[in-house]
């Protein structure tokens, strides 16, 4: 099988910045790596208080994790007609597809399996696919009521993609992944998102994120998710100089915002222990905010990022591609991952004949079973999720180039 990598040009690198673009090359890694070393300045001690390990089920590695843990739930007949009914009943009350609830999607059977579908994000392994769903059988809008109906049981909030929908103010909940690339729109592609290249790994936005598969593509595109505990555990083991790093302020460029073009925050956030929940190490961040991507490459106007700053963001990438898991969507399937936990990758991939890769996304929450949001995300939280109504709430049927992806937003 011929491995589809990255297509897309660099991105232009502004003044001071470090020889470091969106594609990860591992020989200038290693190159960083040891003349960093080589400095003997580097701390060999943790932040204070931060865990010289962290255990549970969202320590995992990719290479034993089949062993334990089977993270495909296949709807049986009965589950199937149940969804079924739920679009029947909704379509038959005239709402818009923002009014998609609990109460106008019911799932008076299956809503107690999803129910520990969610405790599973938040308390278990971080993911799990729920399959069998027959997209052929269903219109577009069917079954963006269906995916919507059957995330609301999961984690009933769903967090603002775009604030803008064909030039006009809105709460754009659903995203159409899918490569839109093609001459007339190559000048204006700022993310990996709308094109077949690589995505290197990163997180989205918000607590859960989750990937609906209208269609696969005709080869490669397969998903990664990698455990951000298993790989904080390697980096405080081998480099906690690189923690120091991650857990002090970054600048982020904000693609979307001309008032605000970027904001300090840390990558890397660490919650201790409370009478009702474990300590936990939160990883946020995307590699296109601090190198570019496409059209949209770091503003000038930024402050370039440091050496130690691209180490890191090459050190959680390749270690993220060691300790992760492959994950091959088919279709109808639904991917449900915990965002503050875990951190993905996608391989290039090839579109061919009736084989076009299109996935549908949402940005969740669950407020019964949410982590506590760390500090420094919490604008970036309310952004996300603060303000959304049925009223103003858009799930596009087609694709288009959300504005933080869109040169020409």
């Amino acid at each position: 099988m011929t491995t589809i990598t990255f297509v897309t040009p660099p991105a232009v690198a502004p003044p001071g910045q470090p020889d470091i673009t969106y594609a990860p090359d591992f020989s200038k890694y290693q190159a960083r790596k040891e003349q960093r070393i080589k400095t003997g300045s580097l701390t060999k001690e943790l932040p204070p208080g931060l865990p010289q390990k962290l255990t549970g089920k969202l320590a995992w590695e990719g290479d034993t994790l089949a062993k334990t843990y089977d993270w495909t739930y296949v709807l049986n007949p009965s589950q199937l007609d149940e969804v079924k009914l739920a679009l029947k009943h909704f379509k038959s009350l005239g709402l818009s597809l923002g009014h998609v609830s609990q109460e106008t999607f019911p799932l008076p059977h299956l809503h107690s399996e999803l129910r520990k579908l969610s405790d599973e994000l938040h308390n278990g392994h971080g993911f799990f696919v729920i399959r069998g769903l027959p997209v052929d059988e269903h219109s577009r809008e069917e079954n963006i009521i269906i995916y919507a109906g059957l995330s609301a049981h999961i984690a009933p909030k769903r967090g603002r993609q775009d604030s803008k929908f064909e030039g006009k103010p809105a709460s754009v909940t659903l995203a159409h992944i899918k490569d839109l690339s093609g001459s007339a729109q190559n000048n204006v592609i700022g993310s990996p998102a709308y094109t077949a290249d690589k995505q290197v790994f990163h997180t989205d936005s918000g607590d859960i994120v989750s990937l609906f598969a209208l269609e696969t593509a005709a080869e490669g595109g397969a998903s990664k998710l990698a455990s951000t505990w298993r790989v904080y555990n390697e980096i405080a083991l081998t480099r906690p100089d690189l923690i120091h790093t991650l857990t002090q302020n970054w600048d982020v460029e904000n693609f979307a915002s001309t008032e605000q073009p970027y904001t300090s925050r840390p990558l890397m956030h660490y919650q201790p222990a409370t009478k009702t929940a474990p300590e936990r190490v939160i990883l946020q961040y995307a590699r296109r905010s601090f190198v570019g991507f496409g059209a949209l490459p770091r503003s000038p106007n930024i402050p370039p990022i440091t050496e130690a700053q691209a180490e890191a963001l090459d050190m959680l990438h390749f270690l993220g591609d060691k300790f992760c898991v492959d994950t091959y969507f088919q279709k109808g399937d639904i991917q449900y991952v915990n965002n503050l936990a875990l951190f993905h990758a996608r391989d290039g991939f090839t579109n061919a004949g009736e084989k076009h890769r299109h996935l549908l996304r949402l940005w969740l929450r669950d407020p019964m079973n949410a982590w506590e949001t760390a500090q420094p995300l919490k604008a970036r939280w309310a952004n996300l999720y603060d303000g959304v109504t049925p009223e103003s709430e858009i799930l596009p049927l087609e694709p288009y180039i959300r504005s933080a992806s869109n040169k020409s937003r």
